[in-house]
């Protein structure tokens, strides 16, 4: 599963619906500690308050997903941790259902995001590990893409600058051991996790300038 994908969201539950074991309040609703099988199949153990799930529990998904975390008003809502079917975790806030505020996403290929999230995007300061190529960016984001300031770091070299879209956009510069590359990029294609393509992309940027080994000092 992909972390803008939104099919992690539970079934509703009522008075009778599936099977239940545990307490209910007055109206005899599901109330306090109690375990409940729904029809789908899905299986819940957790906190109840007047009805819906409301507190720590576990809710297990039919198709292997599960959720371990806190419930408010029958809604994933504070600090939880979702496993996805395909073996990428979340860990971190939720907001009615949604991931938002600060978490870490890892993606069944090893990739790694660590920041903000804002309606199960990422949105705001983030990192974004590639396994594959070990390449890192650090950085804003908009609406799930690298979006304004922001570096991509892997080992001997540094690109610095501003993203739009998930795009080179602006004044740039790179660093590499002793030389030190600044331009203004118009344009170029979608950003690639390979560490030989950072040098590539320099292609579609204008006014490349190169530097004296003492100029990287500064910086």
């Amino acid at each position: 599963m992909s972390d803008d994908e939104a099919e992690d969201i539970e079934e509703e539950e009522g008075v009778y619906l599936g099977e239940y074991e545990g307490g209910r309040n007055e109206r005899d609703e599901r109330h306090g500690y109690g375990k409940a099988i729904l029809p789908n199949g899905d299986a819940y153990d957790g906190m109840y308050e007047n009805g819906k799930r409301h507190g720590p529990g576990i809710y297990r998904f039919k198709n292997g997903a599960r959720y371990d975390g806190v419930y408010y008003d029958g809604k994933k809502h504070g600090k939880g941790t979702f496993y996805y079917p395909d073996g990428s975790v979340y860990e971190g806030l939720w907001v009615e259902n949604q991931r938002n505020g600060v978490g870490k996403y890892t993606y069944v290929n090893g990739d790694v995001y660590e920041g903000e999230w804002r309606d199960h995007l990422r949105h705001g300061q983030g990192s974004y590990t590639f396994a594959a190529s070990k390449l890192r960016y650090e950085g804003t984001w908009k609406e799930g893409k690298m979006d304004g300031f922001g570096e991509l770091i892997h080992e001997s070299h540094k690109y610095i600058g501003f993203w739009k879209d998930g795009m080179k956009f602006g004044f740039s510069s790179s660093l590499r051991k002793n030389v030190l590359l600044r331009g203004i990029c118009l344009e170029e294609k979608t950003i690639r996790a390979s560490a030989l393509n950072i040098w590539r992309w320099f292609a579609a940027c204008d006014i490349m300038e190169f530097y004296a080994p003492q100029c990287y000092k500064r910086y």
